[in-house]
């Protein structure tokens, strides 16, 4: 008991947890688990390589839809290893550093999808607005800009987090709410004050994905306007096509992600369930939904993979 009455005690290992309530279903759960991360990790590496390898689809919106998928895919990667230790070999330990550093990767990750959804209500706002000049206002070198800033403002946002925990003693309980390292729930282990992280933390929700999520409501709400302002039905009917497939992956991942931040900073005292649930689906179930919803609602792309898949015709 000698290292808990340390000054500043570090465990040597957290434990993860899977889903309340359903410990004896977790080696069953971990086959959809499976097939979800072989969806996505393969979905999106397909639509990355369909979009680099045919010139045609080396357009603006293409260009974004395969940042998305980069940053879908480094999303899965990083949850992928401890979800199914803990749901498929029953392994809940964790490494204190290797948590940190998975902590860092879904957070960063996050972080730069949230700036890519932005990046791209921005070019669905700009071919609808001025479809003229859209080639030009969304030039090649612009579209590197912007993913080389989602990237950094990743990096830059989510590198406080493991310094912030380091800084922290340890001496209450290992066991982590979710089966990867979420920093909110690390956090909550500590016993010193943990006011910064709570204000750092908080402050990082909205900096970016509350200013992003704004952004992204006020370009929908403009594109939305100049929909019902097209005289053709077929047109209009088209627009708005694209516009809800849109709106519905956005929902998908920023209000679970909302309440999840705000749930365990005010919840504290409620049940673990909603935590649990709301996580995987930001960061099991979206990397899952988006290349479906972005990619097979997209002509271009979705004749790209029937040449790939379908048998051809002699």
């Amino acid at each position: 008991m000698s290292v808990f009455n340390g000054s500043h005690y570090q465990p040597p290992f957290f434990l993860l947890s899977g889903i309340p309530g359903l410990e004896d279903a977790h080696f069953w759960l971990s086959i959809p688990l499976s097939i979800m991360y072989v969806i996505s990790i393969l979905g999106n590496s397909i639509i990355i390589h369909i979009i680099h390898k045919n010139p045609s689809l080396h357009e603006p919106q293409y260009v974004f839809l395969s940042m998305l998928a980069a940053s879908d895919t480094g999303v899965s990667a990083s949850t992928l290893p401890t979800v199914l230790n803990v749901f498929l070999l029953n392994h809940q330990e964790i490494e204190f550093h290797c948590c940190l550093a998975q902590m860092s990767f879904i957070h960063t990750f996050s972080s730069m999808e949230s700036a890519i959804l932005l990046a791209m209500a921005f070019d669905r706002f700009v071919a609808i607005h001025n479809p003229l000049r859209y080639t030009v206002i969304l030039s090649q070198s612009r579209i590197t800009r912007i993913g080389l800033a989602a990237l950094v403002r990743g990096v830059a946002l989510m590198a406080p987090l493991p310094i912030l925990l380091k800084r922290l003693p340890f001496c209450k309980n290992i066991i982590l709410s979710h089966s990867f390292c979420f920093h909110p729930d690390v956090m909550k282990l500590a016993c010193g004050s943990i006011r910064v992280n709570i204000i750092y933390g908080l402050a990082l929700v909205l900096c970016s994905f509350g200013v992003d999520s704004v952004f992204i409501v006020m370009s929908y709400a403009l594109i939305l306007k100049m929909v019902l302002g097209i005289t053709s039905g077929e047109g209009r009917l088209k627009a708005l096509n694209t516009y809800v497939s849109h709106i519905l992956t956005v929902l998908i991942f920023y209000v679970p992600l909302i309440a999840l931040a705000l749930i365990h900073r005010i919840g504290r005292y409620h049940s673990l369930l909603p935590h649990v649930i709301m996580s995987n689906i930001i960061l099991i179930l979206t990397p899952v939904l988006n290349p479906l919803v972005y990619s097979m609602k997209t002509k271009q792309i979705r004749s790209v993979l029937c040449r790939l898949f379908a048998p051809k015709v002699k």
